[in-house]
């Protein structure tokens, strides 16, 4: 049986890729290990408990006590680091946990992964770091035909994207130095069920469910590349499959939107005045704008990501809404 090792699998992206795998490789085993902070949720994989081939365990991946028991015990094939702390904001009121989790934390998977892999073979066996397009930094508003691509210089403007930038190269250093077998891919925004409402979409849905002003920051021109979390997922399998390994891959689904437009057709499809919105104080260090060029993925294994925003957006707002009813 193929086993996958999958951190930070009660969060918003790990939650989703391990319910796309259970559905689609039934001959797959899911372990999933989770600190459950904040963000991470034992509902979100509710529909795991169904699963013979799947098992959770509780903990932090700085727990290197608790890795070499899951590592010896399961001997995964494919280790996905999805664990982070992710959120812009968070990171910089406290700099210091993504420090931890992110950077200090990957360096011991990357250790344990290791100490197993060098015991009993490198044969079929992946590291895949799950990171975000943040780490190139920020394009101009007005430069629609600039994007970033693979060789693009790395350079973080937050303290969140910092300590990410900085896992992709311990990442990448080991695949220099040791031919250890790893994939990093950097994705555009993510949305989709299942998502804390700290990020920008079940943000704006919470706030205006209850008729709360929507903060903006600053005059909400800033632009993101969106993608539906589904879709994300099915090109992180499509690489493990590919084995690629010593590469790093852009996914996105050429779909760049404003932080304002965002809201605005989040509050029509509500049917929610645009007197709810409510701009304040522009994030401290605040990127402009972010573009994801896919033609790598594309031509070397021919994913291409549906660009059917409108579509999962409403989909998205009536997921959450049904949650809210029913809760």
């Amino acid at each position: 049986m193929f086993t996958f090792f999958i951190t930070g699998g009660a969060g918003f992206i790990g939650s989703n890729f391990i319910e796309y795998v259970l559905k689609n490789v039934p001959q797959a085993l899911i372990i999933n290990l989770d600190k459950l902070t904040y963000a991470g949720n034992l509902d979100n994989l509710e529909f795991a408990k169904n699963y013979k081939n799947y098992k959770f365990f509780n903990g932090s991946i700085n727990n290197t006590e608790l890795i070499n028991f899951i590592f010896n015990k399961y001997v995964p094939d494919v280790i996905i680091n999805f664990a982070a702390e992710s959120h812009v904001d968070r990171s910089i009121q406290n700099p210091e946990n993504f420090i931890k989790t992110n950077i200090l934390g990957t360096a011991n998977l990357l250790n344990c992964a290791k100490g197993l892999w060098d015991r009993v073979g490198y044969n079929d066996k992946l590291f895949l770091q799950v990171s975000t397009d943040e780490v190139y930094g920020s394009l101009e508003l007005d430069k629609k035909d600039v994007k970033f691509t693979e060789n693009s210089l790395i350079n973080p403007h937050s303290p969140y994207a910092a300590s990410k930038a900085s896992a992709d190269l311990l990442v990448q250093s080991y695949y220099d130095t040791y031919k250890f077998p790893t994939l990093i891919t950097r994705c555009s925004n993510n949305f989709g069920p299942k998502q804390y409402p700290e990020k920008l979409i079940p943000l704006v849905i919470t706030k205006a469910l209850n008729n709360l002003s929507i903060p903006v920051y600053g005059d909400g021109l800033n632009v993101r590349d969106w993608i539906f979390v589904g879709e994300h997922c099915k090109a992180i399998y499509n690489l493990v499959k590919s084995r690629k390994v010593g590469e790093v891959f852009n996914i996105g689904a050429n779909n760049e939107k404003s932080n304002i437009e965002i809201v605005k057709q989040i509050l029509d499809i509500m049917e929610k005045p645009y007197s709810l919105i409510e701009y304040v104080e522009d994030r401290l260090g605040h990127d402009r704008r972010y573009s994801i060029d896919p033609m790598k993925i594309k031509n070397e294994i021919g994913f291409v990501a549906e660009n059917n925003f409108t579509d999962k957006l409403i989909y998205t707002v009536n997921w959450y809404l049904n949650k809210f009813n029913n809760n």
